[in-house]
């Protein structure tokens, strides 16, 4: 049952950092956030953090909650659409497909609460926010990994992850009207944690009827067997160096760096940003052992993220 809410002096904002599939604790929070009695009045949302927070000013977030908590490896792996590496190796249709399915109102000045999207212009580098217009395509731009994910088109420019430029969106909520900002902050310990560690190195075989044609991390083992699959395919004369990124023990592959120095940016982004524009709360679960595309770990993240928020609730409150 929720607790008696104890009135806040002001409209509350909450800002949803980026982290991929460490995102999902964002629903913990929200759920610990709602037990409390404590009533979002603005959110802003950076990366996955504007997919859960979308679907939290749309009123749908048990529905994606049940999404997620319904979600294994091998569906997720459906929502892989893999494309020639022209301007990242993934196109995101799929996955916005399944937004458009379950988020009816698709335009953010629809919403029932107040909701913006972070995304970075590539030519730029400056913050785009997105207050209006179509939020599946918002969410999408606000998603693009450079070099992961294909860049969204609008507008004569094209828009790729907020996380470049603003991790932890709490200046936008500030600008939306928030008094007091609650911000999630879901990468904090993410390199102490060594994503890129050796043990993910080690080749294990594919449970396929066929041989595997290549072994390794188990997310970008599967990236690579779907881009096998197109008929363009990697070249023949890739295929060996492939398999050599994928088998060789202390080295990390194209892959885990980019996902490693993303990471280790946006750290270093975030801790700049908070302390120019510290949050009046600050919640961070450790999610350090979560790696980038388990999304299928989302009971796990969603039960640390509801962890950390009330216990930073409840200290909150004895200060107060």
């Amino acid at each position: 049952m929720p607790t008696k809410p104890k009135k806040l002096p002001t409209r509350v904002g909450l800002a949803l950092g980026s982290g991929a599939a460490r995102g999902w604790a964002h629903l913990g929070v929200i759920q610990a956030l709602v037990e409390a009695g404590i009533r979002i009045d603005y959110i802003a949302g950076t990366s996955i953090g504007s997919l859960v927070g979308a679907f939290f000013a749309a009123g749908k977030i048990d529905m994606l909650q049940e999404l997620i908590l319904a979600l294994d490896w091998k569906k997720f792996t459906t929502l892989i659409d893999v494309v020639f590496p022209k301007s990242g190796i993934i196109e995101g249709k799929k996955i916005a497909n399944i937004m458009r399915e379950h988020v009816p109102k698709t335009r953010i000045e629809d919403f029932p609460l107040p909701f913006n999207a972070v995304c970075t212009d590539l030519f730029t580098g400056h913050e785009i926010i997105l207050q209006q217009g179509d939020v599946i395509e918002a969410i999408r731009a606000s998603i693009s990994i450079p070099g992961i994910f294909t860049p969204v088109r609008k507008d004569n420019t094209f828009l790729v992850d907020g996380g470049l430029v603003n991790p932890v969106p709490v200046s936008v909520v500030r600008s939306m009207g928030a008094g007091f900002v609650i911000a999630v902050d879901i990468n904090h310990d993410v390199v102490q944690h060594k994503t890129v560690d050796r043990a993910s190195h080690r080749a294990r075989p594919l449970r396929t009827k066929s041989p595997p044609i290549f072994t390794g991390p188990e997310p970008i083992r599967r990236i690579l067997e779907a881009w096998n699959k197109k008929k363009w395919g990697p070249p023949a004369k890739v295929l060996p160096q492939i398999r050599q990124w994928l088998r060789r023990d202390p080295a990390p592959n194209i892959f885990e760096a980019l996902i490693t120095s993303f990471n280790i940016m946006e750290a270093q982004i975030t801790n700049t940003n908070l302390r120019l524009s510290p949050p009046d709360l600050l919640l961070r679960p450790r999610l350090g052992d979560i790696r980038f595309m388990e999304f299928h770990r989302g009971r796990e993240s969603i039960s640390r993220g509801y962890a950390e928020a009330k216990t930073q609730i409840n200290l909150w409150r004895k200060i107060r």
